[in-house]
């Protein structure tokens, strides 16, 4: 920490005016102004800032949903991109542990039942999946789908085998072709959960016609605070939250959630957060606050590096994505302070055009 500020030191001796040059350094190069347009249909992207249901009162119920949901609809989006981590990413990170077992334990699903149920583990289930999809019929068999929804669970794609468990009628959410009675279970509770990879996502993709969801969350930037920096760490990130962006925030969502009983109550939170103001409000409370945090151990710039970091590559999954299918219509599900970042870096590509969702929710 002394020698870099030691060498700012010399450097602003030897050539302040270099350094100011420097710092007005702007590229004349503008992906996000080269958009083509493409050859044919392109790249569309709405991008869905959400609350996570599980943090709303007990008040919540599915049902609130559905004015949400007859609006995606009929924006008919042909993608569906969730804030999961994929299975090959847990698998990854089960073999690090040194650096990412707590985000094993908070992100990842075990796969374990499913692979003793189908004898495939992650790598072999995710090339089981994409070779079943590439073959997919167009009115495929009961067994059939309960096969391919063991196959998503083992390949550590627990969204998408819940696309699948909603296809089918419910006679059919049964066991066999692969799947025990312990994994049914599994898929009737996931479906109850109050999340939006479930009760969002997966509920319209099953109206869709779609056959699974895209996993895009990515938390390889995870890295576990030393025990001796912990306490300090925590305390740093919890002063600079403690700032009247965050109280004017907190009142918001005490007033939305207040009113989610009424009609059309929670459309009225999903339009809140996915305003044009939403994204400098999660920026002034959270991370614009936390990059000026003045702690001498930099935790506030540790902590918006990972956020950053985390941003870019889970846009870099979705672009991805939209590489593989040109002409996709995507529409991608993530918690609302994400939204801001997703749309400026996806903005960047050459073939993304974003959506409003002002006038998709209106």
């Amino acid at each position: 920490m002394f020698a870099r500020l030691a060498s700012y030191l010399f450097l602003g001796l030897c050539s302040t005016s270099a350094l100011a040059t420097d710092a007005a350094y702007r590229p004349s190069f503008h992906p996000d102004q080269l958009k083509g347009p493409p050859a044919a249909r392109p790249n569309e992207v709405l991008v869905l800032g959400s609350p996570h249901l599980s943090s709303l009162p007990k008040t919540f119920k599915p049902a609130m949903l559905e004015p949400l949901l007859q609006r995606l609809q009929a924006w008919q989006p042909t993608v569906i991109a969730v804030e999961n981590l994929s299975g090959l990413q847990c698998d990854f990170m089960r073999r690090n542990p040194g650096r990412y077992a707590g985000s094993v334990e908070d992100y990842c699903v075990d796969p374990a039942p499913a692979q003793a149920a189908t004898g495939l583990d992650v790598p072999s289930a995710n090339a089981e999946m994409e070779r079943l999809l590439a073959d997919w019929p167009s009115k495929p068999t009961a067994a059939q789908r309960r096969r391919l929804a063991a196959v998503f669970l083992a390949a550590g794609e627990n969204g998408s085998a819940v696309v699948q468990w909603l296809r089918l009628p419910g006679e059919e959410r049964r066991a066999g072709d692969s799947l025990t009675p312990e994994l049914v279970r599994y898929l009737d509770t996931r479906m109850t959960r109050p999340d939006e990879v479930g009760m969002v996502a997966g509920v319209l993709a099953a109206r869709l016609g779609l056959e699974r969801l895209w996993s895009v969350d990515d938390h390889t930037a995870d890295s576990p605070t030393p025990e001796s920096r912990r306490k300090a760490y925590i305390a740093a990130i919890r002063a600079a939250w403690d700032n009247p962006f965050v109280k004017t925030r907190m009142a918001a969502d005490e007033q939305l959630e207040a009113n989610l009983d009424k009609p059309e109550g929670l459309l009225a939170m999903y339009r809140a957060y996915n305003t044009s103001d939403a994204a400098m409000m999660a920026y002034n409370s959270d991370f614009g606050a936390t990059l000026v945090e003045p702690s001498p151990e930099g935790f506030g710039r540790n902590y918006v590096g990972y956020w950053e970091t985390r941003n870019l590559r889970m846009v870099a999954n979705m672009r991805d994505v939209l590489g593989q299918q040109p002409g996709a219509r995507m529409l991608t599900i993530v918690g609302a302070s994400h939204k801001g970042y997703y749309e400026a870096y996806l903005n960047l590509m050459h073939d993304v055009q974003l959506v409003s969702s002002d006038e998709v929710l209106r």
